[in-house]
């Protein structure tokens, strides 16, 4: 092989070079086979090589790939914002299209604090996030995210915005109900805002359910309905970053829609164009929209590629494919299948302390002990460990490492493809099975597991 000057996320390593995939499967230029059993980043929701997604891309490219969102709309885009005022609940109707997540959710904190510049009230500025959560690898984005490790190498770059922890149900403490608990957390809420007076939040950004920085830790009934009350009482944004559980990966069309609760402001990405295109977006409410409207008429922000015409016809040919196979409703069943058998191993295997998951987006947690769910230290590498052996099976599994303060927690996420099947969720269980147990004994021989 000729040498490489692509920038790999492991510098120095050599990777096997992509051929194809089909469905939930991938084929290395090599012949191997893997299950994609975490859509790559949580995004291949539809799975590999869909036809009518390729058909809606060579006809758009036909017509027009791009123009810039100053000059002019297209159908495309103009489509794409009415399906998504669709899907989305409340008064969620208004869509600002961006190329990534990170994107997305920098858009929505700029646009939350410009809100309440054309309310008159410019000292409402700060956004506060919580611990344990991934908003994205921009600056600003960086900024809202309370992912230890990721923040660690620039901190003194980023505002301190994490300031309350977020719901870990697996690790809450053994004298507390889940409904205690739900509430403790939420109530952290109150406490930040009081403490950095709410003249001065702008808004609350969190994920429905804890992806990268924690692996699927899914919220306590009654979270979600007790932070919007907190919101709404202080005058505070409410943002939900659905950009891993939106459109249909938890089950439902948001993450949110699981607690009846409706955002202020809601970011999108990975499963809206299913990773055939670089695509996200930002939906906000009416009343934002009619406040800036009535105010300067403009949205501080924008990127090159925002509204391009060709991701649209993608992300939109993505949607109606979601649509026409009942996507959303096959991720709760086959979901519930999936964290079963999950659940099964964890019962099995010594090494899992949880099985944990909402629809399509499950995990695993790795511990040390299961009875004190003692976790490893981050230094051991048991998370990367299952990663690689699942890769060596053809399996690909996504990392969700340093949930416990950045120093411990070992986590992988298994989301495969909404389309994935009964037999192919059986086919994935056993790979990931062979994968556990060979770290499992690993362990064991060097006496590093209770």
């Amino acid at each position: 092989m000729t040498k490489s000057y692509v920038i790999k996320p492991e510098l120095g390593k050599e990777y096997p070079v992509i051929s194809h995939g089909k469905g939930i499967y991938l084929y290395d230029k090599e012949g191997n086979r893997y299950i994609d059993g975490s859509s790559g980043a949580v995004t291949a929701s539809i799975g590999h090589g869909v036809e009518e997604v390729a058909e809606a891309m060579y006809a758009q490219a036909k017509e027009v790939s791009f123009v810039y969102r100053s000059h002019f709309s297209s159908d495309a885009v103009e489509k794409l914002a009415t399906k998504l005022a669709e899907w989305a609940p409340g008064s969620l109707n208004w869509t600002f299209f961006v190329s990534s997540g990170s994107e997305a959710t920098e858009t929505a904190q700029k646009i939350a604090i410009q809100y309440w510049q054309e309310k008159g009230r410019p000292t409402k500025n700060r956004i506060i996030s919580r611990w344990m959560s991934y908003h994205g690898i921009t600056m600003g984005a960086l900024s809202m995210s309370g992912h230890v490790l990721r923040r660690k190498r620039f901190t003194p770059l980023l505002a301190d915005y994490p300031a309350i922890t977020g719901p870990y149900p697996y690790r809450k403490p053994e004298d507390m109900s889940l409904e205690s608990y739900a509430l403790a957390c939420a109530n952290e809420l109150e406490t930040a805002i009081l403490r950095v007076g709410p003249e001065q939040v702008a808004a609350f950004i969190a994920e429905p359910v804890i992806g990268a920085s924690g692996g699927a830790v899914v919220p306590p009934d009654g979270y979600f309905q007790r932070i919007r009350e907190i919101c709404d009482k202080y005058e505070v944004l409410f943002i939900a970053d659905e950009v891993m559980t939106g459109v249909g990966r938890t089950g439902k069309a948001f993450g949110v829609n699981h607690w009846g609760v409706v955002p202020d402001l809601m970011t999108l990405g990975k499963g809206m164009s299913a990773g055939y295109t670089p695509m996200a977006a930002t939906i906000v409410s009416d009343e934002i929209i009619e406040t800036i409207t009535k105010g300067s008429g403009s949205i501080m922000a924008g990127h090159t590629y925002s509204a391009n015409p060709q991701s649209a016809a993608v992300s939109l040919a993505v949607l109606d494919y979601v649509e026409k196979h009942q996507l959303v409703e096959k991720a709760a069943e086959q979901g519930a299948y999936l964290l079963a058998r999950l659940k099964e191993l964890a019962d099995e295997l010594p090494l899992i302390g949880d099985a944990r998951g909402l629809g399509m987006l499950c995990a695993l947690e790795f511990v040390k002990n299961k009875q004190t769910k003692e976790p490893f230290a981050l230094s051991q590498g048991v998370g990367g460990k299952v990663i690689q052996k699942a890769f060596e099976k053809g399996l690909l599994i996504y990392p969700a490492m340093g949930g416990i303060e950045g120093v411990a927690g070992d986590a992988v996420i298994i989301s495969p493809p909404l389309t994935i099947t009964t037999e192919q969720i059986d086919e994935l269980i056993a790979l990931l099975k062979e994968a556990v147990i060979a770290v499992q004994q690993e362990l064991q021989d060097k006496a590093l597991i209770g």
